[in-house]
């Protein structure tokens, strides 16, 4: 299956903090979108893997995703070497995805930063012939995207650009609020942890709603590029 955007986030709740905003859009628009998260969150404070395998099913269906898939890689401990881009290297050869959607460049949670690199180097290596991937004994075709796009996560970061996300972001909350057990909920009796407080919730709002302002647009999301971003005409920027 052939997709426009592969999105990716080092845990279950990352895209839909950092891009679900664009992908509601875009998906709207008629284009197809397959979510890969790298570990299932194991070690997150609140709730338990089960748990964030549901809210993420759940998440899916409120952006209108067409596939999700979880690779299994340790909570916290997964690194940037050969087994773990080979099986980055095969979601892409599988999906040949346009445009491939990660975790911000640099984080507070170090599964960020690891896990951006981690996909950046496998979009990479994943248009080399002579790589050889299987799957159901089936060798893959090389493929490589055309663009890789970090997303914003919990470090304000200077964007490269932002995306419009003008009536989007309520479908962006229902999709991050999914995660019922990670998110600010005064009737949890769960540890508290930076995320699960009303001030992080509040602040995803607020971000979007200040890079809009900042663009003359309501909300926005904003990414970071790995080489310039072109555009045929002057007249094709807001």
């Amino acid at each position: 299956m052939k997709v426009d955007i592969l999105a990716f986030g080092a845990h279950p709740d990352d895209v839909e903090l950092g891009a679900g905003g664009t992908i509601a859009k875009e998906v709207a628009k008629g284009k197809t979108v397959v979510i890969v998260d790298l570990t299932k969150g194991e070690l997150g404070t609140r709730g338990t893997a089960l748990t964030r395998k549901t809210e993420a099913e759940d998440a899916k269906n409120i952006l209108g995703v067409a596939y999700r898939e979880n690779l299994g890689f340790k909570d916290g401990f997964f690194v940037n070497d050969k087994q773990h881009q080979l099986e980055i290297i095969k979601m892409i050869r599988k999906y040949q995805p346009e445009i491939v959607l990660c975790n911000a460049i640099d984080d507070r949670h170090i599964d960020h930063g690891k896990g951006s690199k981690l996909v950046s180097d496998a979009c990479f290596l994943s248009g080399l012939i002579k790589i050889e991937t299987k799957v159901d004994n089936t060798i893959q075709k090389q493929w490589r995207p055309k663009q890789v796009y970090h997303y914003i996560q919990w470090k304000t970061i200077e964007p490269d650009f932002v995306v419009d996300i003008s009536g989007y972001l309520d479908i962006k909350m229902k999709s991050v609020l999914a995660y019922k057990t990670q998110f600010f909920d005064p009737t949890s009796k769960e540890p508290e942890t930076p995320i699960s407080s009303k001030n992080f919730t509040d602040s995803v709002k607020y971000r979007a709603r200040d890079l809009g302002r900042l663009v003359n647009m309501d909300y926005a999301e904003g990414y970071t590029v790995e080489r310039y971003a072109a555009v045929d005409s002057l007249f094709d920027l807001k």
